[in-house]
Parts: structure tokens; C-alpha cells; sequence
């Protein structure tokens, strides 16, 4: 039989596309259907799963199996549509504000439990479906709707709650970068557990340039660097910098400089068992140290879904059940009169 060769307009639904013009979910999506195209795996062995807000309109515009559900149970029903089929490949799609708020509980434990589902986390540090409240991304001190006088707290860094939650895949990406942005979707989708990517995108009408920082043209290359597995941290626009250990801690320095040399440079190992250097290195923000973009962290382990198949398959063999009703009616039983 032939092998079906898939292409990005094979994962493209007829639904006009409804965010605003210049919205860095637009770049996403158009990865996300050449990543798709890249995997190779049916429209019908896919599914896109969202809850509420401006990212979470994505599986309309998608040739595949879809859910547009409720406000932060995005990761709760792909868990379950994933245990339920486990042959499917299964996306979730949630915002800083979904996926982090009313859905953080959600999101820990599906990393907790290694679901294998691929999360992408799309930031843009606000709630922009409801016109441009504080989100739990924003930084302390932001000014918006419902923080006119700035915020009095400290945001979420969602590389945090990941490794905090013992997490084995991290990946981050920009949404002007959208090569990184593909290779970042397609190795969370090869991945075999939960997968999260951090996808930092601009709202152009509440939050317009909120990761300028980083995202500028004229200074990317010196504040983000593209970790690469077996390759050196380098980075910078003459391709001079390089990151190296100091102590338990990382710093950036100039290759040829201060007795500095390429040898000194860090090799970039995503597979580690260990996730100390990929916490140090998703920690980094732009301003010492440059931003990491790509896999940090890609580790094997054993998924949620799988050994719940597993266990299900060894009770059925030993108790011999066919089905719910011979289970619930096994074992000890009684009348009420």
C-alpha cells in the first residue's frame, strides 16, 4: 500500500481564520499545520483540544478531530480522550490564562502523571478575550484593566511549574521564529509522554510588544540563544558567545576573551536524566543571560496512558471480566429488602 504523503493544507480547515491582524497566534497555527505535515500522522489520528480564550479558537482551523471546551479543563478532557484513544495523537491547546489560572491545577498534574499529550502554552503575558486583564504570566508592576495602579505580585514562569511538576519535556519558542517554532512542534509530538511548549506570542491590541525585549530583530541574536541536543551553546550575532559553567550557576561570555575558548562552551544534552542545567537553562531571561528557545529538556519516562492499559489488561486477565457489568457484579454481593 502506499504511503500518504500529507501536506500543511491537509490539516487546514475552510473556517476563516477570526484573530486580529498581526496576532502571534497566526504564526502558530501556520507551524503547527507544517509540523503536522512534517509528522505525517491522518487528520483522523489527530485531535485538538482547547478551553477558552483567543488561542483557544485554534481547532477550528483545523482538518481534524476537535473540541473547543470549557474554560481551564483543556488538559482534564485530553487526558481523557487520550486514555480513551490511545492510537490518537493528541494536541492540547491552551493560554497563559487557561492553561495557568483556572486550569493550573490541571496542567501540573497532567505532567505530574506524563499524559502523553503535546501541550502548547500560548503566552502573551494578558488576557486578551476579555479585553486585556492581568494574567498569571504578567510581570509585577503591569498596568491593565484589572490593575490600573500595577500589579503587587510575581507571575508564573511556566518552565517552573514544569519542572516543579517533574516534567521530561520543555521546549520554548518565539513567534517570529518560525522554523524553531516547527522543530520544537514536531519533537513535542515525537516525544512519548507530556509534551509542553511555551510559545511566546504578541496580542497586538492589549499587549502590543510585551516580548519586544527578546523578539527584536536588531537584538535577538544577542539575547536568545537556539539550544540544539549535541550541539554547543553559542550564540550572539558574530556567533561569539557562549555559555559556560560558573560554579553551580551558567554565564555568558565572549569565546576567544578572558581565556575563554570554544572547549570551554556547554554542549547542550536535552536527554539528561538529571533536569538541574535544563531548570538553570530555562530560568535564563534575556538580560544576563540570553532567553533559551528550542528543546530544552527531553527525557524518557513512563506514561500515564500506557500504564493504564497495562493495568487494565492484567485485572481483565485475572478476573476474567468481559465487561463493566461482569466487574461490578463480581466479588461479594447483597439485597436491600
Amino acid at each position: 500500500m502506499e504511503e500518504i504523503k500529507y501536506t500543511a493544507a491537509d490539516y487546514k480547515s475552510d473556517q476563516p481564520v477570526r484573530w486580529c491582524p498581526g496576532c502571534g497566534d497566526h504564526a502558530v497555527l501556520n507551524s503547527l499545520h507544517k509540523a503536522m505535515a512534517t509528522l505525517g500522522v491522518a487528520p483522523h489520528k489527530t485531535a485538538v483540544i482547547s478551553g477558552i480564550g483567543c488561542s483557544s479558537r485554534l481547532p477550528y482551523y483545523m482538518n481534524t478531530y476537535g473540541f473547543h471546551t470549557i474554560h481551564g479543563r483543556a488538559a482534564a478532557i485530553a487526558t481523557g480522550f487520550k486514555v480513551a484513544n490511545p492510537e490518537m495523537t493528541v494536541w492540547q491547546i491552551s493560554g497563559d490564562g487557561d492553561g495557568l489560572a483556572i486550569g493550573g491545577n490541571h496542567f501540573i498534574h497532567a505532567v505530574r502523571r506524563n499524559i502523553d499529550i503535546n501541550i502548547i502554552l500560548f503566552n502573551n503575558k494578558i488576557y486578551g478575550l476579555t479585553k486585556g486583564q492581568y494574567s498569571p504570566t504578567s510581570d509585577r508592576g503591569f498596568v491593565s484593566k484589572s490593575s490600573p495602579y500595577g500589579t503587587t505580585e510575581d507571575p508564573f514562569i511556566p518552565a517552573e511549574l514544569v519542572f516543579g511538576a517533574r516534567g521530561n519535556f520543555f521546549a520554548r519558542a518565539i513567534d517570529v521564529e518560525l522554523a524553531i517554532s516547527q522543530e520544537v512542534l514536531v519533537a513535542a509530538a515525537q516525544h512519548k509522554g507530556a509534551s509542553v511548549v511555551e510559545m511566546l506570542t504578541n496580542c497586538m491590541i492589549f499587549n502590543n510588544g510585551i516580548h519586544n525585549f527578546i523578539t527584536d530583530r536588531e537584538t535577538r541574536a544577542d539575547r536568545t540563544i537556539h539550544l540544539v541536543h549535541g550541539e554547543k551553546m553559542i550564540f550572539g550575532k558574530e556567533k561569539n558567545m557562549g555559555i559556560v559553567q560558573d560554579g553551580f550557576g551558567l554565564k555568558a561570555v565572549e569565546i576567544g576573551k578572558d581565556g575563554y575558548t570554544i572547549d570551554d562552551v556547554l554542549v547542550h544534552d536535552a536527554h539528561c536524566q538529571s533536569n538541574f542545567l535544563h531548570q538553570q537553562l530555562a530560568m535564563m531571561d534575556g538580560h544576563e543571560l540570553p532567553l533559551a528557545i528550542g528543546v530544552i529538556r527531553d527525557v524518557e519516562g513512563l506514561t500515564y496512558n500506557e500504564e493504564v492499559e497495562h493495568q487494565v489488561a492484567e485485572v481483565r486477565a485475572k478476573k476474567g471480566f468481559a465487561s463493566l457489568r461482569d466487574m461490578i457484579l463480581a466479588g461479594e454481593t447483597w439485597e436491600v429488602e
